[in-house]
């Protein structure tokens, strides 16, 4: 079975806000098993003009584990922690 990835480009508009959501999604992260990649760390554009901010990669076992995390209730707390603090683009991507 294909591991599934959540792939997210976050720019923080609101960083104290935004504390409540980390608080909120690792702990959702850690009820579905999410392997953590990538969260935050130094980026490098190398081609092209996508300014991706802050970026984060979680690893799950199947894509449908990574699409289940992210419609838990765990992961709906954090969503609704985030509203207002940042803009998010996310996607469930299948691995191989």
């Amino acid at each position: 079975m294909a591991s599934g990835y959540i792939i997210a480009s976050v720019d923080v508009t609101n960083p104290e806000q935004y504390a409540d959501y980390r608080k909120w999604s690792t702990q959702a992260m850690q009820a579905h098993g999410a392997e953590v990649c990538v969260r935050g760390g130094e980026v490098k554009m190398l081609e092209g003009d996508w300014n991706p901010g802050r970026v984060v990669v979680l690893k799950f076992a199947s894509f449908e584990a990574a699409q289940a995390f992210y419609d838990s209730p765990e992961y709906l707390t954090a969503r609704e922690a985030r509203a207002g603090a940042a803009i998010m683009r996310m996607v469930c991507v299948e691995g191989v």
